[in-house]
């Protein structure tokens, strides 16, 4: 199961991985029209009241925290042009930046991936 994961993301860091494609939906489902359910169910506003606690966080809410991160003002116009969007969100995504004992982690789950991945 590793060793395909590790071929679909071509060792790529998985949290700049899963935030490029993520980048990449919003944009998409961003330049539909207004009729279809994807952006029907991203743009709705749910009414009621919540349950009590901590609100979760939505998806839209975590994708509009990663653009302010990008830097990117004005993003709802924005992705509506497509190579542009597809162009910033790419540059500007940066790979995470990790401690030492991350560094380490990742050195040991590269060595765990690549003995599993070779047949003997």
């Amino acid at each position: 199961m590793n060793c395909e994961l590790n071929d679909l993301i071509k060792n790529e860091d998985i949290v700049r991985f899963v935030k490029s494609k993520r980048m990449a939906w919003l944009g998409h489902v961003m330049r539909m029209e207004g009729k279809r359910i994807h952006k029907r169910v991203l743009e709705w506003k749910p009414t009621g009241r919540r349950n009590r606690g901590r609100p979760r966080k939505r998806w839209i809410e975590d994708v509009e925290e990663d653009v302010q991160i990008m830097g990117i003002r004005g993003w709802r116009k924005f992705c509506k042009e497509r190579a542009e969007w597809k162009k910033n969100t790419e540059r500007r995504l940066k790979p995470t930046v990790g401690c030492n004992a991350s560094k380490r982690r990742r050195r040991i789950w590269d060595h765990i991936t690549l003995t599993k991945c070779i047949k003997i």
